[in-house]
């Protein structure tokens, strides 16, 4: 334990920078491990950044008999909402019973093991509503009969994994983005790795390999030569469609369609409804997914059977689509398959462990970091216990999780500046903010303006402390700034951090 990352050695080598590998980077790095984690491409470049964007129980799971997962989710939905209340918070769901394929008593019946299965706190519990009197029914065609009102939380899911990299680094880890594993291979008691990054190969030598490729979770594998592949992977991809606003109120709803499959429409990015997700089997190899025809044409058909207003295609604002690497639970339905996650240790007399993690949900990272450790902590004797129930992340340390006594007192400091700015920042960065803005005052100390409200303040600061190298990281993962800028900010942030002063301070940084 302890070794320095920088000579080559570490304790743990982690391959995948999605929310699972974050996750277990920053729980073994608060344990005293060394860690070293590589991620081919940007952090939560795939899976993790194509969510739904829910920190959730599941509520459809328990159809499945999911008790385990859902018990779980529920239980960390909450400690998840107090350690980072900037980037997750609570979001009702509407659940119009006027065309359920579902009874209404089925469906009151989850609700109620859903509101007691985990330990509800914070959250309130399920009221029903008359569609045709209340508020929530607007947009909706028909307005008629019953709904269930439910609480679950939003997550900026791209940011969540981000936060806990920044904090499994300045717990000691080292977080190489554009990094990938070339090959691995069992030496002398531990792992004998060769990776490739920026600057070319290396050779790092670890106690333990820990694989959380997501998608890529078999290709890794296939790098190892004497891995165990008895356990197998199921890849389904979920793919999403921004539209313009389909119905007032700061509620989501969640759609039942006549195949009893699940469909969220949710409030997104103040002037847009995030509308999703399918599940279609992908059986291409892992790699950068878009949506198809078919899933276009689905989610649509569900907008037309709900709401009001029809949107056609060419009104899409923006689409994105993910890969799941889900534990093949030899499910013919893809919506079937579970969301429960595998890990599987593959160890023994004379053979360096490896971790391999086999699917799992964006809201039980926490708590598949800890599983993970704990499998692991019999090779490492000298590493303390569990830590991270409870510790907030970066960003996160606000007085009784309060977002909005924060934000007040953030307005009142930094008064010159626009408050819409002010908010959006607060939303992204938490407490964090007034170290990003420093001494600026006013605009006209932000720098640069790239477009909409992004300054190089801003860039700066994910370029020195959120590893962020090209447009589409700022833009579509550390931020959705994207469909808020005019045309041209891709090209000219592009340039900015092309130039040498700035790719100066990424080698520094």
């Amino acid at each position: 334990m302890g070794a320095d990352t920088a000579s080559g050695r570490v304790d743990l080598l982690i391959v995948g920078g999605g929310i699972n590998g974050a996750g277990i980077a920053r729980d073994a790095a608060g344990r005293g491990l060394s860690v070293l984690l590589v991620e081919q491409d940007d952090l939560a470049s795939h899976t993790s950044s194509a969510s739904t964007k829910l920190i959730h129980g599941g509520l459809r799971y328990l159809e499945y008999g999911e008790f385990r997962l859902v018990r779980e989710a529920l239980i960390e939905r909450e400690r998840l909402l107090n350690m980072a209340p900037h980037i997750i918070w609570p979001l009702e769901f509407v659940l119009p019973q006027n065309q359920s394929p579902r009874p209404a008593w089925m469906v009151r019946l989850g609700l109620f093991l859903y509101d007691h299965l985990g330990g509800r706190e914070k959250l309130p519990g399920t009221r029903t509503v008359n569609l045709a009197q209340s508020a929530v029914g607007a947009g909706l065609n028909p307005r008629e009969g019953k709904a269930f009102i439910y609480s679950d939380c939003w997550v900026e899911d791209s940011r969540l994994v981000v936060l806990n990299a920044m904090d499994a680094a300045a717990r000691g880890a080292t977080i190489e983005t554009r990094t990938r594993l070339v090959d691995a291979k069992r030496s002398g008691g531990g792992w004998e790795a060769i990776v490739e990054g920026p600057e070319g190969r290396r050779t790092v030598r670890a106690k333990a390999l820990v694989n959380a490729a997501g998608p890529w979770v078999a290709d890794v594998l296939g790098r190892v030569p004497d891995a165990r592949t008895d356990r197998g992977v199921k890849l389904v991809k979920g793919s999403h469609i921004v539209v313009p606003k389909l119905y007032p109120g700061d509620h989501a709803f969640m759609l039942q369609n006549p195949d009893r499959r699940i469909v969220f429409a949710i409030p997104y990015e103040r002037d847009y409804t995030l509308v999703g997700t399918t599940d279609e089997v992908w059986d291409a190899k892992p790699g950068k997914a878009g949506i198809s025809s078919a899933e276009t044409r689905y989610l649509l058909e569900t907008i037309g059977r709900y709401f009001d207003t029809p949107v056609s295609e060419n009104e899409i604002r923006w689409t994105y689509a993910g890969i799941r690497p889900l534990y093949d639970d030899k499910s013919a339905n893809a919506s079937a398959v579970t969301r429960d996650y595998v890990l599987d240790l593959d160890a023994g007399e004379g053979r360096a462990p490896m971790l391999s993690i086999f699917g799992g949900k964006i809201t039980t990272y926490r708590k598949l970091a800890e599983h993970a450790m704990k499998e692991l902590a019999q090779f490492f004797p000298g590493a303390s216990g569990a830590w991270t129930a409870g510790a907030v992340l970066p960003g996160g340390d606000m007085p009784d999780a309060g977002f909005d006594a924060f934000l007040s007192g953030l307005l009142a400091r930094r008064a010159d500046l626009p408050a819409a700015l002010l908010r959006r920042l607060a939303r992204a960065y938490g407490t964090r903010t007034d170290h990003l803005l420093g001494t600026a005052r006013t605009v006209a100390d932000l720098g640069r303006c790239f477009g909409g409200d992004l300054y190089q303040t801003e860039v700066d600061y994910l370029v020195r402390h959120e590893w962020a190298r090209t447009s589409e990281d700022i833009l579509y993962r550390r931020s959705k700034l994207g469909l808020h800028t005019p045309a041209g900010t891709a090209e000219a942030l592009d340039g900015y951090l092309a130039a040498p002063q700035v790719v100066s301070a990424v080698l520094v940084g």
